[in-house]
């Protein structure tokens, strides 16, 4: 009876973790570049009560006879398939389309990012809504902040990165451009909040590349990627993760039942 009420319970936990990453999935519908988390079970250690055996000349072979023990929490993945896309006009808008991540340098070093949506600082630096620093290359091919002059006018993001805009001198500058962070394992870089992501031990080194080479990303000015949420995948795993839930309630119920009727044996 027990191992039927710890069963029960062990399941009852997988889908508490399961309808959370179900919420924040469905919280973050509308986030730009987020991407959609998915939890994985399995099974726990097997009692054995009859162990196997092979055949002989007299008898066949005999399975082992198991008793599962519940289940546990698998794994917790980021799926990094592409978001949908939405257009805003915007220049400094940029969306991602492929592999790769937007490079930002914050105070505490560099971080990843899907979510697109820059803006000019008073100094002309691109930064994000948090104030960290669009990397790329200057015309040296240094890794530098990109900036863009006061009096700039025409300002242009093309595919491949490169920054163009008019100087007050109606001079088109091309001299800057941005730099892509690809990793041979996205799914394991680490979410640092506010839409960014740090390297880990198994993501990889990130291999900082041009856009459009190497097999990066191709960047798409005046539109964001949102996030790959799927609303109706997700309220279908609410509804998976509830279920599963009130099942194993009625397993700890049931166990309970009968464990009182083994009580009441002696009166």
């Amino acid at each position: 009876m027990l191992r039927s009420m710890y069963a029960g319970i062990s399941g009852m936990k997988g889908f508490q973790t399961k309808l959370d990453v179900v919420g924040n999935n469905i919280s973050n519908v509308n986030t730009a570049g987020f991407k959609k988390g998915r939890v994985t079970f399995q099974d726990l250690l097997s009692q054995t009560t009859t162990g196997a055996s092979g055949p002989t000349e007299n008898r066949g072979g005999v399975n082992p006879s198991q008793v599962g023990l519940g289940s546990q929490l698998g794994s917790i993945d980021d799926i990094h398939t592409q978001g949908f896309s939405q257009t805003t006009d915007n220049p400094l808008d940029l969306q991602l389309e492929g592999d790769g991540m937007f490079v930002l340098e914050t105070p505490d070093g560099q971080a990843y990012t899907r979510a697109g949506n820059f803006y000019l600082d008073t100094n002309g630096d691109i930064v994000n809504s948090d104030g960290y620093y669009l990397m790329g290359v200057d015309e040296n091919g240094q890794e530098s902040h990109l900036n863009i002059p006061e009096n700039a006018t025409n300002i242009n993001i093309e595919k491949d990165g490169t920054v163009t805009y008019v100087d007050g001198d109606n001079n088109v500058e091309d001299n800057q451009q941005i730099q892509i962070a690809v990793f041979s394992n996205p799914a394991g870089l680490e979410k640092d909040g506010g839409s960014l992501y740090l390297e880990s031990n198994n993501s990889g080194v990130p291999n900082l590349t041009d856009p459009e080479t190497d097999g990066a990303a191709t960047i798409v000015s005046g539109a964001l990627e949102m996030s790959n949420v799927d609303l109706a995948e997700e309220f279908t795993e609410m509804i998976t993760a509830q279920r599963g839930f009130q099942a194993n309630t009625r397993i700890i119920t049931t166990s309970d039942e009968i464990l009182q009727e083994l009580v009441n044996l002696k009166r």
